[in-house]
C-alpha cells in the first residue's frame, strides 16, 4: 500500500466515522424562549406575587382543621385539606384567599380566607436576572422599589474583567425585548448616583467582558 493511498484510506475512514457518529443523530435548532413579562410597568405599582417555593400559610377563620402550612409546588399550585389543585402562581395573596374561599364555599359556610407568606420566591417572570461579568451571577428576587445598585450589591459587584459600562438592561415592554445602555462601572466604581436607575420585576441585566 502506498503513502498516498494510506493517507486517502485513512481520510475517507474519518469522514466514515463522522458520519456514523454525527449522521445518523442529526440536531434541530430549539424554538426561542417564551416570553412572559412581569405584571408590574411601574416601580409604583408593585404588588408581590405568588411563585413557586413559596411557602404559604392559611388560615381559615374559625376552621382550624382546614387551615395550614402549603409549599407552592413546581407547577405553581397548592393542595388544601379540603381542596385539590388550586392555582397560586401568579396571584397576590389576597387574589388567592378569595380563590379558596370561593372553592371552600362548597364545603364550609361563608369560610374567611387569609393568606401570608414565610419564604419569598415569585414567579421567574418577576425576578431580576444578572448574567455575565457579576461576582454572583444569580436571579434577585424583586423587592419594592428596587434600583440598580440594590442588585449590584446584591450580586457582588462587577469582577475584574467587566466592561461594565456597556452592560445592557433588556426589558419586556409591551410583548417586544427592549434594551437599555447602563454605566455600572461609572455608579459602584466612581460612586456616580446619576447612574444608578429603577429596575422592575423580569429585567435581565447582561455585563459583558472587557477587551483589553
Amino acid at each position: 500500500m502506498t503513502k498516498g493511498f494510506s493517507l486517502l484510506y485513512s481520510r475517507m475512514l474519518a469522514t466514515l466515522l463522522c458520519f456514523i457518529i454525527y449522521g445518523c443523530s442529526s440536531t434541530h435548532t430549539l424554538p426561542t424562549a417564551t416570553i412572559y413579562p412581569a405584571k408590574t410597568d411601574t416601580a409604583a405599582a408593585y404588588n408581590y406575587l405568588i411563585g413557586p417555593g413559596d411557602q404559604l400559610n392559611i388560615f381559615v377563620w374559625r376552621n382550624p382543621e382546614v387551615s395550614g402550612s402549603f409549599i407552592v409546588r413546581p407547577d405553581g399550585k397548592i393542595t388544601t385539606s379540603l381542596v385539590e389543585d388550586i392555582s397560586a402562581s401568579g396571584k397576590t395573596p389576597t387574589q388567592l384567599a378569595r380563590l379558596i374561599e370561593k372553592r371552600l364555599s362548597t364545603y364550609l359556610r361563608e369560610p374567611i380566607v387569609t393568606v401570608t407568606i414565610n419564604n419569598f420566591v415569585g414567579p421567574f417572570s418577576e425576578q431580576i436576572r444578572v448574567i455575565g461579568e457579576a461576582t454572583q451571577p444569580r436571579a434577585v428576587n424583586y423587592g419594592q422599589n428596587m434600583t440598580l445598585l440594590d442588585v449590584m450589591i446584591a450580586v457582588g459587584g462587577l469582577t475584574d474583567f467587566a466592561d461594565g459600562n456597556d452592560a445592557i438592561l433588556v426589558r419586556i415592554e409591551n410583548g417586544r425585548q427592549k434594551q437599555y445602555q447602563l454605566n455600572i462601572e461609572d455608579l459602584i466604581k466612581s460612586g456616580d448616583i446619576k447612574a444608578n436607575v429603577d429596575v422592575l420585576p423580569g429585567d435581565i441585566i447582561v455585563i459583558p467582558e472587557a477587551w483589553f
